[in-house]
């Protein structure tokens, strides 16, 4: 009663994002009640909303011989490690060289097809400059339960980051709201009304104006960490997007930065089949490795 009927067939539809949502009503596939309705419409108790989703369009993005490094694989699902550099997903302009197109050779046809034709088994994203752990369904049953997981907060996702600036407390959380920065398209930002947003913090080591943190995360929203480090003041390591690279150091190792020094390092679910819990890590890649050796020893 009285929310947006975008926002109530985001809560009642597993697996299907506002966006994708968003996108069906300006299709004229929402019905409320028998008739077209919008999607700031707002709900009414009693009210039949029927949304008519449309059939998996023929993929054409193609699949590309891409070596991937497979963690896990059975019938369900596969924990892939993705090297910094690589897109998850292809996009107008970029639609070779993804993780998708790599997974496209690897699986054939057996790949999720909730999220369209571009993203094939996508449960959730990394952003091109951060390695570390991705998870893909390989059937629609297995990628509705591994997002509900993710929905619930069940899912775990543990990062490390290196920042900017020296944080003194052992650890903390940062709860935000998250939405698309008001002025620069490109970008997201701690706005009042975007979405929730939930990052847990705490600090592993500490060097001469840097701090080397593991986050974890409750919420999954675009660029999540990155922001919510730039908001209280200490940006990733490398990340000129928001409001690293500018230090003495980052200049000086520009070579060595992956845009950002961000990995998802932990990775926890329930079995979608099997109903246990698994539980996955990947090591630090090698330029994380070099750059804590490199500010271990730093003597500006």
């Amino acid at each position: 009663e009285g929310k947006r009927l975008d926002a109530v067939l985001a809560e009642k539809t597993d697996g299907l994002s506002r966006s994708f949502l968003q996108k069906l009503f300006e299709e004229g596939k929402v019905f409320r009640n028998g008739k077209l309705c919008s999607k700031k419409e707002k709900g009414v108790e009693g009210d039949c909303i029927l949304v008519q989703i449309p059939a998996p369009e023929k993929l054409e993005v193609e699949a590309e011989d891409i070596p991937l490094e497979i963690i896990y694989e059975d019938d369900d699902l596969l924990v892939v490690n993705k090297p910094a550099g690589m897109v998850v997903h292809p996009a107008p302009g970029n639609y070779t060289g993804t993780l998708v197109n790599a997974l496209m050779f690897h699986c054939g046809d057996a790949l999720s097809s909730i999220n369209g034709v571009i993203r094939p088994g996508i449960v959730h994203r990394i952003d091109k400059n951060t390695s570390g752990l991705l998870m893909v369904a390989k059937n629609d049953s297995a990628h509705n339960a591994l997002a509900a997981q993710i929905k619930e907060h069940s899912f775990l996702r543990r990062y490390h980051a290196i920042v900017l600036g020296t944080i003194r407390e052992e650890e903390g959380d940062v709860d935000a709201p998250i939405g698309r920065h008001p002025a620069k398209r490109k970008q997201m930002a701690v706005v009042p009304n975007g979405r929730p947003a939930f990052t847990h913090y705490r600090v592993l080591e500490r060097f001469n104006g840097f701090t080397y943190l593991e986050l974890t995360l409750k919420t999954g929203r675009t660029h999540q960490i990155r922001v919510h480090m730039a908001h209280i003041g200490h940006p990733i390591l490398g990340d000129t997007l928001y409001g690293g690279g500018k230090t003495p150091f980052e200049k000086k190792h520009k070579a060595l930065l992956c845009e950002q020094t961000l990995h998802a390092k932990d990775l926890g679910f329930v079995h979608p089949g099997t109903g246990k819990y698994m539980e996955f890590t990947s090591p630090l890649p090698e330029y994380f490795r070099n750059l804590l050796v490199l500010l271990r020893n730093q003597t500006t």
